[in-house]
């Protein structure tokens, strides 16, 4: 690419970046995983517009460290390659002056990007890059940078993140906070926690755009998808059945796919992208966990949020999504794994794991005021307990009262969405 326009292009960025310093941050738990001092790539990924380049940038200024910036999802970078990569530092030195410290944005449009890290790796810069896709970033990482990285996983923003963003106190439990707190947990509950859907007004429209970019962008132009239309109808039909079981032998009659290959494929890179998320059953034997996975969206929005959505508000459903990304977020702190329990009589929908070790068992449900309703849930959660010998039970529901109720020798810890859901934040103080 020209020098003159790649110069123009960093100074640009350059004026963007002091508009997100000016619009300030929410803190996020994420951001104490990011160790600046450290002498590994500190590689930040997830979900398009979950906040990964604003954290970043709010760990950098806190830091009070001198660093420079350059992102790589811009339009007029699409030709740059990695040839360019010495001339855009050049650059970058150019505009900034010297820096310690340098935030690479969506890294992964440039073919062969861990070359020139790890050169910069070994010069002694901090580098710092951030990415939509987990396999093709962790694939290059480990193939080139073993050893030599550090990867943080960024999901939109938990409820925790939202009441922070709108300043709703979460301390003390006053009856106004508790109140407060209801009532933002029920715009979380219908908006998402995509940070721009705060104060977007055509949501649909923004999510619309959010997927077909995933598509178009990270997943079209690096994997040459021939059927795009197929992977894009495939896309609408998980999201609108989402929280499911994935039966890829369905998927292919109804799509037509002539090879189970390509229709895994295609799921793999909704996954990579962090479209869907893929959990696990519940089983001590390997080749079983392997069979009826179940997937769910990496955010609400994505349930209804678009073109011909037809998930309506299943209330019921977007908690039980809600559930599991903020189990995925701790289990991923803790270093521990989440499937999901069936049985011939019993589901229970969440079993946390340390290794071979089943530590929590969660059912979550809207409403247990139906005596059918409360017995289900709590028989799922008892099931679980026998099978698993997990003792820490919880029933998550939306207004219930906090209590304990005892079946069989079992405590369940009968507890509100809003209030489990910041209870992270209690322990960790």
């Amino acid at each position: 690419m020209e020098r003159e326009k790649l110069q123009q292009v960093i100074i640009d960025q350059r004026e963007e970046l002091a508009n997100v310093r000016r619009a300030g941050f929410c803190h996020r738990r994420e951001e104490a995983f990011v160790n600046l001092e450290s002498h590994l790539a500190q590689v930040v990924i997830g979900v398009r517009r979950s906040g990964k380049s604003t954290l970043c940038v709010n760990v950098l200024e806190n830091a009070k460290v001198k660093y420079a910036y350059i992102n790589f999802d811009d339009d007029r970078l699409a030709r740059a390659d990695i040839d360019d990569m010495d001339t855009i530092l050049e650059i970058l030195y150019k505009v900034y002056g010297k820096f310690t410290h340098l935030l690479l944005d969506e890294i992964q449009n440039i073919e062969g990007w861990h070359l020139f890290v790890n050169r910069l790796l070994r010069q002694g810069l901090h580098i710092v890059v951030t990415g939509s896709n987990s396999k093709l970033l962790s694939g290059e990482l480990a193939s080139h940078l073993t050893g030599r990285h550090h990867q943080i996983e960024l999901l939109p923003f938990s409820f925790e993140d939202f009441c922070a963003y709108k300043k709703v106190a979460t301390s003390p439990l006053t009856t106004k906070n508790r109140g407060l707190l209801a009532g933002a947990f029920d715009d979380y509950l219908k908006q998402g926690g995509f940070p721009e859907l705060m104060f977007e007004t055509d949501s649909r429209n923004y999510i619309d755009q959010l997927i077909d970019n995933i598509i178009t962008q990270d997943l079209q132009k690096r994997f040459n998808i021939k059927y795009i239309d197929t992977l894009k109808q495939l896309t609408n039909h998980l999201l609108n059945e989402t929280p499911a079981e994935l039966v890829k032998e369905k998927l292919q009659k109804l799509f037509k796919f002539k090879s189970m290959h390509t229709l895994g494929n295609y799921i793999s890179y909704l996954e990579q992208t962090y479209v869907i998320s893929i959990l696990k059953k519940y089983s001590t034997k390997s080749r079983l966990r392997l069979r009826s996975p179940k997937y769910y969206p990496i955010d609400v929005a994505f349930m209804d949020k678009r073109q011909e959505a037809f998930s309506g508000e299943n209330l019921g459903l977007r908690m039980e999504v809600i559930v599991y990304l903020e189990l995925r977020r701790r289990a991923r702190y803790a270093l521990q794994d989440i499937y999901y329990f069936s049985n011939q009589r019993s589901e229970c929908d969440f079993i946390v794991c340390d290794r071979d070790i089943a530590t929590e068992a969660y059912q979550v449900s809207y409403d247990i005021t139906n005596p059918k309703t409360y017995q289900r849930e709590i028989n799922g959660c008892i099931a679980a307990a026998k099978e698993t010998k997990c003792k820490n039970l919880f029933l998550i529901t939306y207004n219930s009262e906090k209590r304990v109720v005892e079946k069989d020798d079992y405590k369940i810890n009968i507890i509100p969405i809003w209030e489990w859901l910041l209870s992270y934040e209690s322990e960790s103080l």
